[in-house]
């Protein structure tokens, strides 16, 4: 029989990154955090925390922290229907899901406010590269995510969301001082570029689509949808952006496109555990319905939209 107490400290443990945080999310001390993660350490016979700043579960600890969330979520269905099972005061119910930063600055927030408005749950949100996040779902950090890949995560749904699209953008200014001839494939191998991350390469994909050219040009790394906006208006540099954002800026003529104005899209899916939870439905019905009034609709060959599919 599985302890639920130690359980529920270890998933703590993980989600909040410490043994004194988790301690306070539970209302007990650390040293009862301590005690529980370590006899369920040793009742498992393995770890299931790397403790550091931040502690994290292991690939065992992982998988049970997902059970505890997926226990979670069932508990509310149950308690909702019988409320007198609760206990004291348990708050609100919370859903950690992993999303990439470009739809947290997007779409995304109207279906986390539909779905609030909805349920009165909350969301734990984890930011992630898109074409990173169904790896926090493989580990079971998360029970849900906005992803690139098509992949179905094995025990998950996917669903099909549509295309975010974006536009290669500069200010006027910048576009005057490193394309004063216009742009050409020597003119984007040296101009300054604005990304994300190391692993963004909106920009690389898109000279090679409009340009034909490889470019690895110096760069201004900006870890924020915002932050990279900001710093295309200032003229830093030019950026991939979703056009959404653009667009404003792109009417009042603070921004222009580069030539030739190729936009590409950024194909986006909602994975999920295929358990059964009203939570989670109401979750997936919200995020499906705002994507649907945002993103650009996928197709398959045949013309058809696309379906969900098993993993």
């Amino acid at each position: 029989m599985l302890d639920y107490a130690s359980l529920a400290a270890l998933a703590a443990v993980a989600r909040e990154g410490s043994f004194e945080r988790a301690a306070a999310a539970l209302g007990v001390t650390p040293s009862a955090v301590s005690q529980r993660v370590k006899g369920l350490e040793e009742r498992v016979g393995a770890i299931l925390l790397t403790r550091g700043v931040p502690c994290r579960p292991t690939e065992i600890g992982a998988k049970l922290c997902a059970h505890v969330e997926q226990v979670r979520l069932l508990e509310s269905d149950v308690v909702n229907d019988l409320p007198g099972l609760a206990g004291p005061a348990p708050g609100p119910p919370t859903i950690r899901v992993a999303v990439n930063a470009d739809s947290v600055s997007t779409w995304f927030p109207a279906a986390a406010a539909l779905f609030a408005a909805d349920t009165g749950a909350m969301l734990d949100l984890v930011l992630e590269d898109e074409a990173h996040t169904a790896d926090r779902l493989r580990s079971g950090e998360v029970i849900a995510a906005v992803t690139a890949d098509p992949a179905p995560v094995p025990g998950c749904k996917t669903y099909p969301l549509g295309a975010l699209d974006y536009a290669a953008v500069a200010s006027p200014a910048f576009l005057a001082r490193f394309f004063p001839d216009g742009v050409d494939p020597a003119g984007l191998a040296a101009a300054p570029i604005l990304r994300f991350d190391r692993r963004d390469q909106l920009q690389a994909r898109w000279a090679w689509e409009a340009w034909n050219v490889r470019i690895r040009p110096p760069a201004h790394w900006t870890p924020s949808t915002p932050g990279m906006l900001d710093m295309t208006l200032a003229g830093l540099g030019w950026a991939m952006t979703p056009v959404v954002l653009a667009a404003p800026h792109l009417a009042a003529g603070r921004l222009v496109e580069l030539p030739p104005r190729l936009r590409i899209g950024v194909t986006l899916y909602w994975q999920r555990t295929r358990l059964t939870a009203r939570l989670l439905d109401r979750l997936t019905h919200a995020v499906r319905s705002t994507a649907t009034g945002v993103l650009t609709e996928i197709a398959t060959a045949d013309g058809a939209a696309a379906s969900a599919r098993d993993g």
